[in-house]
């Protein structure tokens, strides 16, 4: 059985903002993830925690999806976003931690 996609705060707007190619691929790879493969351009991001992911979509600009995958019940998007520059912004990498220990924190509580 899949695993349902879960957005964490205002991902799931900021992806349906993506451009529809960068959007469509960005589907794609949430869907690979669902089946158990690997994204098709993907690197992980262990600054922002253990088992978080970024999906990197090169389609009319630069595009990043932040997920986690780890958790039996659902792949959980942290943070989407287009990329201006070469490096990660800051804000963007606060956003997704602190999204990421937010889930942690409540998957903790249950």
């Amino acid at each position: 059985m899949d695993k349902r996609v879960d957005f964490e705060g205002s991902s799931g707007e900021a992806l349906r903002d993506f451009p529809l190619l960068a959007r469509r691929q960005a589907g794609h790879d949430l869907w690979r993830i669902q089946q158990g493969k690997q994204p098709l351009d993907w690197k992980p991001m262990p600054s922002i925690g253990a088992g978080v992911g970024e999906i990197r979509i090169h389609e009319e600009g630069a595009f990043r999806v932040v997920y986690i995958a780890k958790f039996e019940e659902a792949v959980y998007v942290l943070h989407c976003f287009q990329k201006k520059s070469q490096r990660t912004g800051r804000a963007d990498l606060e956003l997704a931690t602190a999204r990421y220990k937010a889930l942690i924190a409540r998957r903790r509580t249950r």
